[in-house]
C-alpha cells in the first residue's frame, strides 16, 4: 500500500482537484451512468470480494447495477450520486414480448422510444423503435415531448442531496442529463438522423430546439431543488467514435454547438457546481470547442481512440480542463491482460494525468460484462496506491 497519507475528505478531496489543484490523492469514482458497472461483472465482483448484495438496476438500457456501500468503499470512491426521477404519470415498465421466436424485455421511455433485449443475449438495450422515423418538420408540433419541468421527476430530491452533503463525507454528483443531441437520434433514427444533417438542416434544427427545450426546464427545476448542494452535474452527447468525429465538425459548430452553450451557460448561471461533459471516441478536435461552451470536466477519456494519449491531453489542456476517466484501455487490457498488467498501465496512466491536481480516476466508461473481477479489483487497488501526491 501507498506510503501517503490521507488528510481530506472525499468532498475535499474532489474538489480541490476541480479546481486543478493537487489534493491529498486522486480522487476515484464508480457509481454513475457512464462510470457505472454491468450486473454480470458486479455479480462477478461480488462473488469474488465474498460481498452480499442484493442487486438493483440503476440503468435499464445499459443494465447498470447500483454499486452498494461496502463495494464503493473497498476501493475508496470518493462521489455518490443523486438521481432524479421520470414523471409521476410516466409507466415505464418492461414488458415481456414474444417476437421472431425470441423472447424480447421492451422498454419505451418518455420520448416513445422503445429499447429491447433479448432473453437469450441479456446484455443491453438497444432501440428497435424510433416514433419519428417519418415525420416531418411540421409533425414536431404536434408531437407529444415529455414535460421536462414536471415538478413530480424531483420528489424527494433535494433530501437525498441533504442527507449526503450533512450525514456523509463524499462528494454530490449528479446523474446524467442534458442530453441534447443524441436524443434526437433516438426519436428520429441515426441512419435517417444522418441523412437528415445533409438534406434537412432545419428539421435537425428544430427537433434539437425541442429536446433542448425539454432539458432547460428540467434544470430549472433541477437546480431550483438541488444547485446549492451538488458538486458535480453530468451532461453529455457522444460527438466522435473510434478514428474521429461522428460527423461533420462544422455542422457541430453550427448547428448543435449554440445549444449546447445555451443550455452550459443557463446551469452555470444558477450553480457553482462543475460541469461535466461525457463524450466518448477520438474528440481531442471537440475540445476547444467544450471549453468555449463552459465546461468543466471532460469524460470518458477513451485512450484507445486516436490521438487521445494522456500525457498528450495533459499537456495540450491540463491547465484549462479536469480529466475524469482514461484510467485504463477499457478495451484491451481491462478485459483481457492478467492483473499484473493491468495494475501497470493504472499506474502509467495515473501517473501521466495527475500532476498539479485536475484528474479524478475511473475507467473508460462502464466496467462491461466479462471483465474478470481480480482485473477490477487490480485495477481500483492500482488507482489507490498511484494516485498520492508527494507532500514533505
Amino acid at each position: 500500500m501507498p506510503a501517503g497519507k490521507e488528510f481530506l475528505t472525499s468532498r475535499e478531496r474532489l474538489l480541490k482537484a476541480l479546481s486543478l489543484e493537487p489534493p491529498d490523492r486522486v480522487p476515484i469514482d464508480l457509481g454513475g451512468n457512464q462510470t457505472g458497472i454491468h450486473r454480470l461483472a458486479y455479480e462477478a465482483l461480488l462473488r469474488h470480494l465474498g460481498i452480499q448484495d442484493e442487486i438493483t438496476i440503476m440503468d435499464s438500457v445499459q443494465q447498470l447495477a447500483r454499486p452498494c456501500e461496502e463495494l464503493l468503499q473497498r476501493f475508496h470512491v470518493d462521489t455518490r450520486y443523486i438521481h432524479a426521477g421520470a414523471a409521476a404519470d410516466f409507466r415505464g415498465e418492461i414488458v415481456t414480448r414474444q417476437r421472431d421466436g425470441r423472447t424480447w424485455h421492451d422498454l419505451t421511455d418518455e420520448f416513445g422510444v422503445t429499447w429491447s433485449m433479448p432473453d437469450d443475449a441479456p446484455l443491453y438495450m438497444d432501440i428497435t423503435h424510433h416514433p419519428l422515423a417519418e415525420a416531418r418538420i411540421g409533425d414536431l408540433r404536434d408531437y407529444p415531448f415529455p414535460q421536462g419541468g414536471d415538478p413530480s421527476r424531483f420528489a424527494g430530491l433535494r433530501d437525498r442531496a441533504l442527507q449526503l452533503r450533512r450525514e456523509t463525507p463524499y462528494a454530490v454528483i449528479s446523474g446524467i442529463s442534458g442530453v441534447v443531441y443524441e436524443t434526437c437520434w433516438y426519436l428520429r433514427g441515426l441512419e435517417r438522423w444522418f441523412m437528415d444533417m445533409i438534406e434537412q438542416p432545419e428539421f435537425c434544427a428544430a427537433l434539437l430546439d425541442q429536446t433542448l427545450k425539454f432539458w432547460l426546464d428540467w434544470f430549472d427545476v433541477f437546480l431550483a431543488e438541488v444547485g446549492d448542494v451538488v458538486d458535480v452535474i453530468m451532461i453529455g452527447d457522444d460527438l466522435a467514435g473510434q478514428g474521429g468525429p461522428l460527423f461533420q465538425p462544422e455542422f457541430y459548430r453550427r448547428v448543435v454547438k449554440p445549444r449546447h452553450k445555451q443550455l452550459v451557460q443557463t446551469i452555470k448561471s444558477r450553480t457553482r457546481a462543475k460541469i461535466w461533459y461525457h463524450t466518448c471516441g477520438a474528440c481531442q478536435c471537440y475540445i476547444p470547442d467544450l471549453l468555449d461552451n463552459g465546461i468543466d470536466i471532460l469524460n470518458p477519456i477513451q485512450i484507445s481512440a486516436a490521438n487521445m494519449d494522456p500525457a498528450d491531453l495533459k499537456s495540450r489542456y491540463g491547465k484549462r480542463l479536469v480529466f475524469w476517466g482514461g484510467g485504463i484501455d477499457a478495451q484491451h487490457v481491462l478485459p483481457r491482460a492478467d492483473p499484473e498488467t493491468v495494475r501497470q498501465h493504472v499506474h502509467r496512466n495515473v501517473t501521466a494525468f495527475k500532476p498539479g491536481g485536475g484528474y479524478v480516476f475511473n475507467n473508460v466508461h462502464n466496467i462491461q460484462a466479462g471483465v474478470p473481477a481480480e482485473n477490477v479489483v487490480a485495477m481500483y487497488d492500482a488507482a489507490y496506491e498511484a494516485g498520492f501526491y508527494e507532500y514533505s
